[in-house]
Formats: C-alpha cells, sequence, structure tokens
C-alpha cells in the first residue's frame, strides 16, 4: 500500500489543526493583540497595521517560490521550516520594543505564512489525493474556518490573563509543538511524485503563463477577494451608515463566519458531482447580488441576513474555488507553481481591500458611492470568470477530478 492510501486517514484533520494553529496565530491574533502593542509601542494604528499588511505582501510574492518547492520536493520540508521560522518570529514578537523591530519580524512572519498556511498546504493535498483533490481542499478549509471562531477568543482570554508579550510567546510554542511533528510526518516527496507525475493532463507554468485565460481567471478571483476583504473590515460601519443599530450590526456580522463554513458543507454535499468552475461561477456571482441587497432599509433584517447568507456562503466556496481551480484546468504535476501564482496577486488585493475601500469612500462622498463601486468590481471579476471559463484551453477534469 502506498503512502497516499495509508495517509488520508490522519493527514486532513492534522493539517487541519495546523492552519487552525498557523492562522489563529500568524493571522487572527494581530488584531486582538495590535492594540496593546500599539499603546507600549507609542505608534500610530496606521503603522502598526502596515507592518500586517507588510507580512501580507510578502507572502504573496513568495506563493509561486513556495508552490514550485513543493512540486520538486513535496511539503515537508518547506511547511516544516516555515513552523520553525513562525516559531522563531512569533517569539520575537514577544521582545519586540520598537517599529523597525515590529516590521522586520512581520516580514519574517511574513515568509512563515508562506511557507504553511493553505497555499502550500492545497499544494500538498492536490500532489497525494489524486481525482479527490478537490474533496481533500474541502475537508481541510472546514477546519481552517474555525481558527478564527478559536484564535479571537482565546487570544482575548490570553491577553487578559497574561499580557500581549506572553500571548506571543505561546503561539510561538504551539507551532513548535503541534505544526512542526506533523508537518515532520508529511508524506516523502519520492511517494508523492510518482503518483502525482501525469504528463498528459499537466502542464508546466511557463505553458500556463503564455495562455490569456489564466490571467482572466487570476483577475476575476482577485477582484472578488479584493471586495471580500474591503468589506470584512467596512461592513460594520457601512450598516452603522444604513441606519443599524450597534447590536444588529454585529448580529449580521456574526452571521458570516458560519454561512462560509455552512458553504463549504453545501459544496462537499449538493456540489460534488459539479465541476469546480461550477460551483466558482455560482460561488463569484454571489458577491455582487449579495452587495446590492445593502441598499435595503436598515430595519428589513431579513433582507440583511440573505446578504450575509449570500456573501459568507460565496466567499466560503470561493476559498476552495480557488485551491482545486488550477489543478481541474491545468493538471496537479505543477500545481503548487501555478496556484502560486494565482494566488500572489489575491493575497495582495486582500492586504489592501481595506485601504481600497476607504479610497472608495473618500472618492465616492460616503458608503453608498463606495458599494456602487465595490458591486462594479465584483461583477466585473464574475463576468472575467465566466468568460475565461466558458472554453478553457487545458480540460483535464476527467483526469483530475
Amino acid at each position: 500500500m502506498d503512502t497516499a492510501a495509508r495517509k488520508p486517514a490522519w493527514l486532513i484533520p492534522s493539517l487541519g489543526l495546523t492552519q487552525i494553529v498557523g492562522w489563529g496565530s500568524m493571522f487572527y491574533a494581530y488584531g486582538v493583540l495590535m492594540q496593546p502593542m500599539q499603546l507600549e509601542l507609542q505608534a500610530s494604528k496606521p503603522v502598526i497595521v502596515g507592518a500586517y499588511s507588510l507580512a501580507l505582501l510578502i507572502s504573496g510574492l513568495l506563493s509561486t517560490l513556495a508552490g514550485s518547492i513543493i512540486d520538486r520536493v513535496g511539503g515537508r520540508l518547506l511547511m516544516g521550516a516555515g513552523t520553525v521560522l513562525a516559531t522563531i518570529m512569533l517569539a520575537l514578537l514577544s521582545t519586540v520594543h520598537s517599529v523597525t523591530g515590529l516590521y522586520l519580524i512581520w516580514a519574517g512572519i511574513g515568509v512563515a505564512m508562506s511557507a504553511t498556511l493553505y497555499q502550500p498546504a492545497f499544494a500538498v493535498i492536490t500532489q497525494i489525493f489524486e481525482g479527490g483533490f478537490r474533496r481533500a481542499i474541502t475537508m481541510l478549509t472546514l477546519f481552517g474556518g474555525f481558527a478564527s471562531t478559536v484564535s479571537w477568543p482565546l487570544t482575548q482570554w490570553l491577553l487578559e490573563q497574561y499580557g500581549w508579550r506572553e500571548t506571543w510567546m505561546i503561539y510561538a510554542v504551539a507551532n513548535l509543538v503541534i505544526c512542526l511533528p506533523i508537518h515532520a510526518l508529511l508524506p516523502r516527496a519520492a511517494s508523492i511524485k510518482a503518483k502525482a507525475k501525469d504528463p498528459a493532463a499537466s502542464v508546466g507554468l511557463a505553458a500556463v503563463l503564455r495562455e490569456p485565460s489564466f490571467y482572466l481567471i487570476t483577475a476575476a478571483v482577485t477582484l472578488n477577494a479584493l471586495v471580500f476583504s474591503a468589506m470584512s473590515l467596512h461592513l460594520i460601519s457601512i450598516l452603522h451608515d444604513r441606519g443599524m443599530s450597534a447590536y444588529y450590526a454585529a448580529g449580521i456580522g456574526a452571521l458570516i463566519g458560519p454561512m462560509q463554513v455552512l458553504g463549504r458543507i453545501l459544496e462537499a454535499t449538493f456540489g460534488k458531482n459539479a465541476t469546480t468552475r461550477q460551483i466558482g461561477l455560482i460561488a463569484i456571482f454571489l458577491l455582487p447580488v449579495a452587495l446590492i441587497l445593502l441598499f435595503a432599509p436598515a430595519e428589513w433584517l431579513l433582507i440583511y441576513g440573505l446578504f450575509a447568507a449570500m456573501y459568507g456562503v460565496g466567499n466560503g466556496v470561493m476559498t476552495i474555488v480557488r485551491g482545486a481551480l488550477p489543478a481541474e484546468l491545468y493538471g496537479r504535476e505543477a500545481y503548487g507553481a501555478i496556484s502560486g501564482a494565482m494566488a500572489t496577486p489575491v493575497t495582495i488585493a486582500f492586504a489592501a481591500g481595506p485601504f481600497v475601500a476607504s479610497l472608495l469612500y473618500a472618492i465616492g462622498g460616503g458608503y453608498p458611492g463606495a458599494i456602487v463601486a465595490l458591486i462594479g468590481i465584483a461583477s466585473l471579476g464574475a463576468v472575467l470568470f465566466f468568460y475565461a471559463t466558458a472554453h478553457p484551453r487545458h480540460d483535464t477534469v476527467s483526469s483530475t477530478n
């Protein structure tokens, strides 16, 4: 029995646990800890947020390189090294006393992100699970979807009990103790490459980069990610601007996380026989339609509940689409590099989204104008996705899904 056949029973839950720890410590925890850090470092909020944005930028820029490494040698070495780096950087973050040090440390965390979070985990799963890669990606994102649910209250509790410096050190230890052993047990590269290699169904990164459809698809998912990121930070303010009370606005916002998980469950059940392109087409059109509902009167709470459902389900499913589509279109042999190339602008869009929304707010004279602009951006992304996936040049569905 080969490695791929032996691993699935433990691999998805174990990698899922590393995603909860990784996303929780390197992505979500800062939202809770940056305010006390800002006070102690005596820095402005934009400066503190800028360090985090730098990490996301570096992570995006290194996505293709990280994917190429996994294509060649598997994920054990890269994800293991990334976990060690995350441990060191989070430990250093607990000792930081200057803005310069903060930026240097978050730059290092950006490198660790590129080696440990969804993108490299998707590459490992795609190598191992062959025709079941999309279902495996879906299962992994179900685990990852609980990262914020676990991290935000846990981080707040740790902050109140121990302080922000000790909290970062606890997260450093968690990466070392929980994630490193799991990454060290990932299948060896040789056993993976023998199964993943399928020249008849796969194309390399260089060939993909010559195809206009790749850039159209990448633009589509990037625009979708930009709008979602923009809305994530500004949604509560938008709801207040519409006249909704703080209580109801928080309730609408709280619905989105569970709706993302629901979307992934629906994809794994009702959508399991559809192609990634078909699922993606539905999910990407949900975003502009959902945004239109924000013009409803504030007292129409059912409409806003429908907004949260469409918005959350669409984003939850798009995470799977971004992970599975490169393998469905181009095969699995160069999946890491191709998906990394697609992830680079997406990650940058996530970092830039809140700033773009603020800019649209200023240009449009308030949130109504900004929402109209975001609807236009999201609609453009949906149209590009439809056009680019209608007749893809490389169709490998039969061999990969």
